[in-house]
């Protein structure tokens, strides 16, 4: 029995069907933590929705299918299909920025309209068939990232540990927001020479690793942390604003007749600009005030590729084998505005300083300020870049396991991933894709996921929910 089939026969056995959960639905029963030391978190005690699904005009009294598909679709079909949507948007997310930069693939093309298709209504009705494509669906997003990182490195070149500014410098300047670097370069190209500065924010920030892109003297640091402060951020200071991609949102007054979106970001109200001409945005920003020099106290370091780390293999090695580094974290993903977000930095101050910990995406916003000093000249923080470059995390993680003769579990390494939005999906499912278990995912679960679908995860998976910081360490480490 392959581990698709396991999977469906998991499903099967955990009770996750229609019928169960209607039957628990309708006596008044709740979705509840599944209790001991793999519960992690409680989640909240609520009412469920079987599924919903109003895809076409037999939908139940016309406006959505909540226990079973008038077509004949149950529940279980239901929640698989939004699984594969989810990750699906994840690929073609990293995929468009492949594109860009001239780079397709035509096996994942095919399957992303082979996928697709398996959603539409009265087509496909077999859940074992949605798991093999759930699991496809991560070993596809694993060749997209795999064909992204080419394109930036022969673009751009490989990325290089690089301190980054963070504050003001005295001049004009343009925010750019978003992950699009073929975005990014051509307005450092068009805006060399004109006394603008270029700031970067958010998930940009780890373009000013990548050795084409550094050269540019105007690219002079990187303004706020996460997506979610950019109403605060951009309101604050008086610059032309640049939306390159996703996590880009519904802006305020003050400052939307100074933002511009770029290839797929689109706000109302907000001027759009097709190709890479950013004319409108340099006359924004020249007519402008100056900001002040105002450098920010923190310095952030980004830029540890896989080349970065792994020149460092064998005195890595040495320290493992001697108890100097005990254990490696990998802790990031998305942030989010929430207060359990807190949780990431409390985790990553309470490890041990035998501890290493690697981060990518927006939820190292968290805590990259820290200094976390080294432990024999290898940095205890090191930051691998944007959400897309989990793929160097992977890359790394094969190599020690090869470098060490075990199996990739078998490494002092633990996941502690934040869940934020639909395209984390894609990653979670390529790590499960390449048999990874153990990881702990937080703060909350994905509203999608319930008890049944949580229970297949640990049992086939090892998923952990997390609980507090102590805890996770203290289980982690025992």
């Amino acid at each position: 029995m392959n581990a698709q089939q396991k999977l469906a026969h998991w499903l099967q056995a955990s009770g996750f069907a229609p019928q169960t959960l209607y039957a628990r639905q309708n006596s008044g029963g709740i979705a509840k933590e599944s209790g001991g030391r793999k519960g992690g978190v409680k989640m909240a005690e609520k009412e469920r929705l079987n599924m919903f699904c109003y895809q076409c005009s037999q939908t139940a009294k016309g406006s959505g299918c909540t226990v079973k598909g008038v077509c004949g679709k149950d529940a279980t079909v239901a929640r698989l299909q939004d699984n594969l949507l989810f990750a699906m948007k994840g690929i073609t997310a990293y995929l468009y920025h492949a594109r860009e930069l001239g780079y397709t693939d035509t096996e994942i093309d095919a399957f992303l309209e082979h996928a697709f298709y398996a959603t539409l209504t009265n087509v496909n009705f077999d859940a074992e068939e949605f798991i093999r494509l759930a699991v496809e669906a991560g070993e596809m997003n694993l060749r997209t990232m795999r064909l992204l990182k080419k394109a930036h490195i022969e673009a751009y070149g490989e990325p290089e540990p690089t301190e980054v500014q963070t504050g003001t410098v005295k001049g004009r300047g343009i925010i750019v927001t978003g992950h699009g670097l073929k975005a990014l370069e051509a307005l450092l190209e068009q805006t060399e020479g004109t006394g603008i500065n270029v700031y970067t924010h958010s998930e940009l920030l780890p373009a000013h690793a990548y050795p084409k892109l550094k050269r540019y003297e105007h690219l002079v640091g990187n303004l706020g942390k996460a997506w979610f402060d950019q109403r605060k951020l951009f309101s604050k200071y008086p610059v032309a604003i640049l939306g390159t991609s996703n996590c880009v949102l519904i802006p305020r007054d003050e400052y939307k007749e100074r933002m511009f979106t770029t290839g797929p970001a689109r706000l109302p109200g907000v001027q759009h600009i097709s190709g890479y001409d950013y004319t409108p945005v340099i006359e924004k920003a020249k007519s402008l005030p100056e900001l002040d020099d105002e450098r920010g106290e923190v310095v952030l370091t980004t830029g540890f590729s896989k080349s970065a780390i792994l020149s460092q293999k064998d005195k890595i090695k040495q320290l493992i084998e001697e108890g100097k580094i005990r254990h490696f974290f990998l802790v990031g993903g998305c942030d989010a505005p929430l207060k359990k977000m807190e949780y990431y930095r409390e985790f990553v101050q309470r490890l041990p300083r035998d501890t290493v910990v690697l981060t990518l995406g927006c939820g190292k916003f968290r805590f990259n300020d820290m200094n976390l000093g080294d432990i024999e000249g290898i940095p205890r923080l090191m930051d691998l870049g944007q959400c897309n470059d989990a793929i160097v995390a992977i890359e790394i993680a094969d190599s020690l396991a090869e470098l060490f003769g075990v199996g990739i579990n078998e490494l002092p390494l633990t996941l502690v991933l934040s869940w934020m939005e639909q395209k984390a999906v894609a990653i979670l499912w390529s790590l499960l894709a390449i048999g990874m278990k153990g990881i702990y995912l937080g703060p909350i679960l994905p509203a999608w996921v319930n008890d049944e679908i949580l229970k297949v995860l640990r049992e086939n998976y090892d998923i952990q929910l997390v609980s507090n910081p102590e805890e996770d360490i203290k289980h982690i480490l025992s």
